[in-house]
């Protein structure tokens, strides 16, 4: 199916298809270029140019007004800018995943989690990551990879459906099996778990159909769905971060400690505090451009 085609049955708003063909020319232009240059320009970019455009700089001083009434505005807006700068980063690292991962895997990787997930995987046991969008969120499962474990993934859609749509495969090249979030593919993921598997999920996403979790002090709707699905096939639950570091470039990677089982709203609530305590220390890479309360 041509391009042409795909982009006529997706359904989007036209400022979603203005910054989808943005986006995809500062990609492929991007691209080209050596790597730690890439990187640096389309964080640069995206703070620049794409972040105002979309709206996305503008949501992320109104959250963290939300959050942090007492701050300075030049405070607020500074880290906004260094938000997106980050979120445009972590993009063009994932396009560019062969050199992004061939990096990655030469970053230190540490925390009382790798013991953890070494032994579930001699016993056959299903282990879920989770994590938030925070740093770069695929630094830790690329690093795993090199390390010889096969991570697949749960995904929730982008909202831009026509940026989704090339963003999707980015995912499925870097690791194990990607589905994405609904019936089918949470079938898809459960299934890869029963058999023994290793997949992530991000948890820190809008789901309004569910009820409240305290987010950074203020009430988020938030999916149970890590929990549940760790609940139903017995799964270890071990929350990882890759937390970027000054020079822009590389990260450190954290392989927690589990979250114990108890009930999926404890557990939900653990896995929060946990990425919590990362946004305490690093602001300006927790992704503030995404909605992510009620109001």
């Amino acid at each position: 199916m041509s391009e042409s085609t795909n982009s006529a049955a997706i359904k989007g708003t036209w400022g979603n298809w203005v910054t989808d063909r943005i986006l995809r020319g500062l990609i492929g232009t991007t691209l080209v270029l050596p790597y730690v240059m890439r990187v640096r320009l389309f964080g640069w970019a995206v703070q620049s140019i794409i972040a105002p455009l979309a709206g996305y700089r503008q949501r992320a001083q109104d959250q963290l007004a939300l959050i942090y009434p007492e701050m300075p505005m030049a405070e607020r807006r500074m880290i906004a800018r260094k938000v997106c700068n980050n979120f445009g980063r972590t993009l063009i690292e994932n396009y560019s995943h062969p050199d992004f991962g061939k990096r990655v895997a030469k970053m230190p990787v540490s925390g009382p989690g790798l013991d953890a997930i070494a032994h579930a995987k001699a016993e056959g046991r299903p282990v879920i990551f989770v994590t938030g969008h925070f740093g770069n969120h695929e630094a830790p499962r690329l690093a795993l990879t090199a390390m010889g474990y096969k991570i697949g993934g749960l995904y929730r859609p982008m909202s831009n459906a026509f940026f989704n749509a090339h963003y999707e495969r980015t995912m499925y090249d870097i690791s194990g099996p990607v589905f994405a979030q609904g019936k089918r593919g949470t079938i898809g993921f459960v299934r890869m778990l029963r058999d023994g598997g290793m997949g992530t999920l991000l948890f820190d996403v809008r789901s309004t159909a569910f009820d409240d979790i305290d987010f950074l002090g203020h009430p988020a709707p938030t999916a149970t769905s890590a929990a549940d699905i760790a609940l139903r096939v017995n799964a270890l639950v071990v929350p990882y971060f890759g937390t970027r570091r000054a020079d822009g470039l590389t990260f450190d990677i954290t392989i927690e400690a589990p979250i114990e089982h108890s009930d999926p709203v404890t557990m939900m609530r653990n896995m929060t505090a946990r990425l919590e305590a990362h946004i305490a220390t690093h602001k300006d890479q927790w992704f503030w451009v995404h909605k992510r309360w009620r109001k």
